[in-house]
């Protein structure tokens, strides 16, 4: 019998609320699994994916350093946008409108107990979703996320990561720049990464890039053949 997940559109929504939810069934599943083990039991988990579009927002994970972000709070929000300090690994990145946003709350005793393999299956869900409008998206050695043309002077970031694991149940996940502005990554060294750039596919293909929805519907595509489930 395949894995199953619970897929949710969220639409646009501010990032605290996206949060907050992504926190209430994180500890849901975390919960189910400590009373499991205290008690004997055998409660089923279950996986989520979130799919969502947020307004601008500035995040930086728990080992981030606060000088990647290149102004201050206050000219932020005069340009529009929040910050939050969070929970997850890695440095700062950015969130807005026309960005595909993925969070996996999956329990990865379902899978396999390996977060490095789990980030390299993520990587992999987007690389097969840029490959599907022809963009060859790679890994870059040591640096989480895809990019492009890794190895040459125009390696370029489209994707970031950062995930948050406890009890091998994940949360927070990935950032694809479909159609977004890429003037909001100018505020800040995007994961505090020096001298590459930032693109999207609107950059790449122009007049030829897909919808948000499109993008979302390959790329849940790609995660179900990854992860080897099915949409519950």
């Amino acid at each position: 019998m395949k894995r199953s997940v619970h897929v949710e559109y969220l639409g646009r929504m501010v990032y605290k609320a996206a949060w907050d939810y992504q926190e209430e069934l994180f500890q849901e599943t975390i919960d189910i699994k400590m009373r499991n083990r205290r008690e004997g039991l055998e409660l089923p988990t279950q996986n989520h994916l979130l799919f969502v579009e947020h307004d601008p927002v500035y995040t930086l994970g728990k080992s981030g350093d606060l000088s990647n972000l290149l102004v201050s709070e206050a000219e932020l929000e005069r340009k529009g946008a929040r910050f939050f300090k969070i929970n997850r690994g890695g440095d700062i990145t950015f969130h807005g409108p026309g960005q595909l946003v993925a969070y996996p709350i999956l329990d990865l005793d379902h899978f396999f107990t390996d977060v490095h393999k789990y980030l390299r299956f993520l990587e992999e869900v987007v690389i097969a979703t840029l490959g599907y409008w022809g963009i060859k998206g790679m890994r870059s050695e040591g640096e989480t996320g895809v990019w492009l043309d890794v190895g040459t002077p125009f390696a370029r970031k489209i994707c970031a990561m950062g995930i948050r694991a406890s009890r091998w149940v994940t949360m927070h996940g990935i950032a694809l720049n479909v159609d977004t502005d890429l003037s909001f990554f100018e505020l800040m060294i995007p994961c505090g990464i020096q001298g590459k750039g930032v693109t999207s596919m609107r950059r790449e293909l122009q007049e030829k890039c897909p919808s948000l929805e499109e993008v979302q519907a390959v790329f849940l595509q790609q995660f179900l053949l990854q992860f080897e489930c099915e949409r519950a």
